[in-house]
């Protein structure tokens, strides 16, 4: 089976025990790690050509899984703007059911849709998002180059490129607990809380072997990404990466 389909098959499988497995996990850091993440965001004048055209400011939201960040970015913008669109496309249907069913509990309906979509092929035209996001799922792409180029076409000129990512924190008695933690505990509880212990084994691989922070800026740039930047929140067990399409 590809990578693709055995990545799909996982998070519908995970899906409905998702969000609290996450949130107990993380101890409710990846909401602030989010809120973190949304002061990233681009001002509508900032992309070329938006204020000018009156078209709605729009956030792609890739990778999306059950849409908490979806959901997130759409409340941060309600109280800036009135006109105003998030999309958030994901290849599990099983996460994307979970996440319409958040979204109209919410009453967020009228600004947040979901659709189901793979990164590597976005079916959106050229120069059409003010921003694109990405919340913890760029390591499980199949072909990174090629999703960082349609993410790249989507985006207006101007438009941000905002990512968060897992990662290892660089300070040794932090990295040591953390190991320990990530390696052993939390593949175990995740195990026990959705029943599929190999998923999480596999999500705990994922964040191992992801490029660390100075090679990962490198990609970025060399795909053709502007002012790439990197934060690191919470020691560095998150990463946040943002960077800009040229005008």
């Amino acid at each position: 089976m590809p990578k693709k389909e055995r990545i799909k098959k996982m998070f519908d499988d995970i899906a409905p025990e998702y969000d609290a497995f996450n949130h107990l996990c993380s101890l409710g850091i990846d909401r602030i790690w989010r809120r973190r993440a949304l002061g990233e965001l681009p001002s509508p004048d900032s992309v070329k050509g938006a204020a000018a055209e009156n078209a709605p400011y729009r956030v792609l939201d890739v990778a999306c899984g059950t849409g908490d960040f979806s959901m997130a970015i759409a409340k941060h913008l309600q109280k800036k703007l009135t006109d105003f669109e998030v999309v958030g496309a994901d290849i599990s249907e099983g996460m994307l059911e979970v996440m319409r069913d958040k979204v109209r509990k919410a009453g967020l309906s009228h600004c947040v849709r979901a659709v189901a979509g793979d990164c590597a092929e976005l079916d959106f035209p050229d120069a059409s998002f003010d921003a694109v996001t990405v919340a913890f799922g760029v390591r499980n792409f199949e072909d990174r180059p090629k999703c960082l180029k349609e993410i790249l076409r989507v985006l207006k000129p101007g438009g941000r490129f905002i990512m968060l990512e897992l990662g290892v924190p660089s300070w040794w008695p932090a990295s040591w607990l953390y190991n320990i933690y990530f390696k052993g505990i939390l593949p175990i509880i995740g195990g026990w809380m959705t029943g599929n212990k190999s998923a999480y084994k596999y999500l705990t691989a994922s964040v191992l072997g992801f490029p660390k922070k100075k090679e990962w800026l490198e990609v970025l740039d060399s795909e053709g990404f502007l002012h790439c930047s990197h934060k690191a929140l919470t020691f560095g067990i998150c990463r946040l990466y943002v960077a800009q399409k040229g005008s």
